[in-house]
């Protein structure tokens, strides 16, 4: 296999030109070791993170598939910690995509002048571009368009998409009597048609979720999720 791309969580490999593998890490971002879905480097490891997320991811890609929502998504191995998917085309050099339904994270950072803590949101979307050097930046529709890294039809896809599988994931954590407060998205294009389809992964890694008012790490969360 050759090796496309090392990222902070996970490694990817070409299979063929159709299909792609993803080799998860157990490295989990966040700032001075605490982990922070929202942070932009690596804050720590934790063993068994990888296989974790893989199995989160599985379980919530297979749900959309069986749902008719785009994704990337094939096959998983958790033993090896893998996870064979189609290959897409990111937008521009990769974009970031939140959904948040409490004011937490750097979304508080932001705004905290006028909103507090915990505050619910809406379903708010926004969307960062991947750059480390500038700090994943907030991006703009009419800036995504002029750039031309997505049009404002895309965008309008994209913002849909993000609500839709949200309100899913909200719904299976719910169950299982746990909060989301907020989660970040990846899509690109798949295929001949390009069609814009749920990318990367949808794990502890992902999201902040809390229980009883205290967040839950990503290897307790994938244990309350699937036991």
């Amino acid at each position: 296999m050759k090796l496309v791309y090392s990222g902070k969580t996970k490694d990817v490999y070409a299979l063929d030109d159709e299909h792609y593998l993803l080799k998860f890490k157990d490295d989990v971002t966040g700032e001075d070791g605490v982990f922070d879905p929202g942070a932009n480097r690596v804050g720590l490891t934790i063993e068994g993170a990888g296989r974790a997320g893989l199995r989160l991811s599985s379980y919530f890609f297979e749900k959309l598939n069986r749902l008719g929502i785009p994704t990337h998504f094939v096959a998983a191995d958790i033993e090896k910690a893998t996870m064979t998917v189609k290959k897409a085309t990111v937008f521009g050099e990769g974009l970031e995509v939140i959904c948040r339904y409490r004011a937490v994270g750097s979304f508080l950072r932001r705004y905290g002048k006028y909103v507090a803590e915990g505050e619910p949101l809406d379903a708010l979307v926004e969307i960062t571009l991947k750059d480390d050097e500038r700090n994943d930046p907030l991006i703009t529709e009419d800036a995504l368009d002029m750039l031309g890294i997505l049009s404002k039809e895309e965008y309008k896809v994209i913002k849909e998409l993000t609500r839709k599988i949200a309100a899913i994931v909200k719904e299976e954590l719910a169950r299982k009597g746990l909060e989301l407060y907020d989660i970040k998205f990846e899509f690109g294009r798949i295929g001949a048609g390009r069609q814009i389809a749920l990318i990367d992964e949808i794990s502890g890694g992902n999201m902040r979720a809390y229980r009883n008012g205290r967040p839950v790490e990503p290897l307790e969360l994938e244990r309350l999720m699937l036991s």
